[in-house]
């Protein structure tokens, strides 16, 4: 499988820290099963004078004989596995170590070792200043608990703060590169698999082999055998404690609360309860709050929604956990027909105007527009109501208005006027001059539509993705 398709940039990253004439810091992290590993093994495929070390969750002392060991195999000193030493001197042994090529040391699950022993990033700070940032090494610390990663080495409390050369978040893979990994399968055939695996490699790979996506949720999420049956557990266990307000928060956003008044409502709390809850799973970037795209003050806008980023996520809490009584009594058919009744409508329909408004920057880097907007968003509220895309060119005030259709039919002139009817508002919300109009639909256009489009200039349409 490709894993790699997409991770050109992060790998250049990668390349550009270890080509400094200096000692490199370099910070990898982001959430679990997103090729956080993998990234980094095919980067050491090149480099041959590397140490690479995954930490466990066992006692820090463990996981110093483990590295221990691997750096005496690296360096052929066998006397070192069996010597009763600490970091400092692990370390020294392997600087003092000539090598043809600069030396990679990566500490893959660094966080563990902090969890552990918190002074551990203290000690390694001591290690940094007093030896490695002079010994031309590239030192990487990987992490999949974001939380614990970004308090040991990003955040400003933390030992090893400013002393970082660069830092990779590895996100998910965009859908843009789906078909490299199902190949064959046009855009609308591909949107399913996106919106339920999102972008997620060790998704991606599960549902490999599979002609639909519905065959693909009942043998690799309604399965109890399976392992992403239980993947929400997995993946906020060890970044949260209280998991059950944890899931009953995400189940209400799931299930449409999407304000914070409706959100407080359907749990039975104050909204002032929700606060700490909604942050730490911001931080975790499994939610986020959205603001009407005009917003000039974005925090302190009171139309907020928030949303769940995570595609996977989002399927689990609206169709799955839902239903974990049926499944546990094995009517997994049951559960896989509640599915297709609101799958394609209230769901990836939803993730196919994510990737709509994706796709507008890259139009834009394109050239199709002969200015380019720096917004991009939804806008909703009694000015105009609901509009799936906004684009605004805040200095030539220029103004995009669009549609997305996930549509199993073309779609025609209504949907232009309706764009059109709701011009007028939002050029007075952005100060736009001018306007413009896109129109995305998988299925296509009436010819009626198709031949506005050829007639006025400032209307585009776009049935791929």
């Amino acid at each position: 499988m490709q894993k790699f398709v997409n991770r050109k940039t992060e790998l250049e990253a990668l390349e550009k820290q270890y080509n400094t004439e200096n000692s490199s810091l370099v910070i990898v992290y982001g959430r679990r099963r997103v090729g956080k590993t993998a990234l980094l093994t095919e980067f050491l495929k090149t480099h041959k004078d590397s140490v690479y070390f995954l930490a466990t969750e066992e006692s820090e002392l463990q996981n110093l004989n483990y590295f221990k060991a691997q750096v005496a195999d690296f360096i052929g000193n066998e006397l070192l596995r069996s010597a009763a030493v600490d970091w400092h001197t692990v370390f020294k042994t392997l600087v003092d170590c000539r090598t043809e090529t600069k030396k990679v040391i990566v500490f893959d699950e660094f966080q563990y070792i902090g969890q552990s022993n918190s002074a551990f990033p203290s000690i390694l700070q001591k290690i940094w200043d007093t030896m490695l940032k002079d010994a031309n090494i590239m030192l990487v610390l990987c992490g999949s608990l974001v939380s614990l990663m970004k308090s040991q080495t990003l955040d400003y409390g933390s030992p090893l703060y400013g002393r970082r050369t660069a830092q990779i978040k590895l996100k998910q893979i965009p859908f843009k590169h789906y078909h490299e990994f199902y190949e064959g399968k046009s855009d609308n055939e591909l949107l399913p698999f996106y919106a339920v695996t999102g972008g997620v490699p060790k998704y991606i790979e599960a549902f490999l082999g599979y002609g639909d996506v519905y065959s693909a949720i009942s043998e690799n999420i309604l399965n109890s055998q399976s392992f992403l049956y239980e993947e929400p557990y997995f993946l906020l266990q060890k970044e949260v404690s209280e998991i059950g307000s944890y899931f009953s928060l995400i189940k209400a956003i799931a299930m449409g609360n999407r304000k914070l008044s409706d959100i407080a409502g359907s749990l039975g709390l104050k909204q002032t309860n929700l606060t700490k809850y909604l942050k730490v799973l911001i931080d975790l970037d499994l939610v986020e709050r959205e603001v009407p795209v005009t917003e000039t003050a974005p925090e302190k806008s009171k139309s907020g929604l928030y949303r769940i980023t995570d595609n996977f996520i989002a399927f689990w809490f609206k169709f799955v956990y839902p239903y974990r009584t049926y499944l546990e009594k094995g009517e997994r058919k049951y559960v896989l027909s509640q599915i297709k009744k609101g799958f394609v409508q209230n769901f990836a329909s939803l993730v196919y105007e994510d990737v709509c408004r994706e796709m507008m920057w890259e139009l834009s880097a394109a050239g199709t527009w002969d200015f380019r907007f720096d917004k991009v968003g939804r806008y909703w509220g009694a000015k105009a109501k609901e509009t799936d895309i906004v684009a605004i060119d805040t200095l030539g005030k220029n103004l995009i208005l669009g549609e997305c259709k996930y549509s199993a039919a073309p779609k025609g002139l209504s949907v232009l006027h309706d764009l059109q009817a709701k011009a007028s508002a939002l050029q007075q919300l952005t100060g736009a001059s001018s306007v413009h109009y896109i129109i995305f639909n998988v299925s296509g256009f009436t010819q009626g539509l198709s031949d506005e489009a050829k007639r006025n200039g400032s209307v585009i349409l776009c049935d791929r993705i």
